[in-house]
């Protein structure tokens, strides 16, 4: 999509139109408010890392490097979460785990094709940027954590879109204006649509929804899956055919997350 739409410009679109759905959620059924300074302060820092900059990076990344380099390097975001859940809530880092994490990454990677990506001069400020977005949001699962034990999941979200959407203007806004709208065909509206429905709004609810119930490790886990979904669904629309090394690895992320899911917290 990036010969329609600048990465900026499709960031500030996903969020934008995703808080508009949160908060019209928010304000009609949920009716919270947050007030609390120190909570606003948090949220505040959780945009950033889990809405604003992290998107910006992937998207902008990506047009840097290679997709498949790109979709690798996503498949740590789980590690970089449970190492930085070790040390910001004390979660257990034990052999469970570990090997979960270790069996479901590698597992992921060669799902993914991993085995066919480059490294190089000219990839790695993408590499950089994809990675760092990883970083950034694996903190933001670790850190909204505190908010969703105090507050509905949903007005969370509203609340951090709603900052998001304030704070991606400078980036995307102008990209957004001098965008050719016209020229965008029923299939890439459709395209635009599933994104910011399915893969941002969606995506987010329901990460806020496990967040409040069980921890950033595990919810972070789940990234491994889906590559395996997609697979499925090709498979079932007749797109993709279904080998046996895609069982074989599917079956290491079952087990990965399986273990991550299994392993004692504290």
């Amino acid at each position: 999509m990036p010969q329609w739409l600048k990465p900026e410009a499709f960031v500030a679109l996903r969020i934008i139109v995703s808080a508009l759905i949160f908060l019209f959620i928010n304000v009609f059924f949920i009716k919270q408010k947050i007030t609390d300074y120190n909570d606003l302060k948090l949220l505040f820092v959780c945009t950033l890392f889990g809405t604003l900059f992290n998107m910006l990076l992937f998207f902008r990344g990506l047009s840097y490097t290679h997709r498949i380099n790109g979709a690798v390097l996503m498949m740590f975001t789980p590690v970089f979460t449970a190492i930085i859940s070790a040390f910001i809530l004390k979660e257990n880092f034990g052999f469970r785990r570990i090997s979960g994490l270790i069996l479901a990454t590698f597992g992921g990677i060669f799902f993914i094709g991993g085995i066919n990506l480059t490294f190089n001069k000219q990839t790695v400020t993408g590499d950089i940027m994809v990675t760092l977005n990883a970083i950034l949001y694996s903190i933001y699962l670790v850190k909204v954590k505190l908010l969703m034990q105090k507050y509905n999941p949903l007005s969370v979200s509203a609340y951090m879109f709603l900052i998001g959407g304030v704070l991606v203007l400078p980036f995307g806004l102008n990209q957004i204006i001098t965008t050719e709208f016209n020229g965008f065909t029923t299939g890439i509206w459709l395209g635009i649509a599933f994104v910011i429905v399915g893969t941002t709004f969606l995506t987010y609810l329901l990460n806020a929804w496990a967040l409040k119930h069980t921890s950033p490790s595990l919810v972070g886990s789940y990234i491994y899956l889906q590559p395996v979904l997609a697979t499925i669904i090709a498979v079932l629309a007749q797109k993709e055919t279904l080998k046996l090394e895609k069982i074989i690895f599917a079956l290491l992320i079952f087990a990965g997350v399986y273990l991550v899911n299994k392993s004692k917290k504290i």
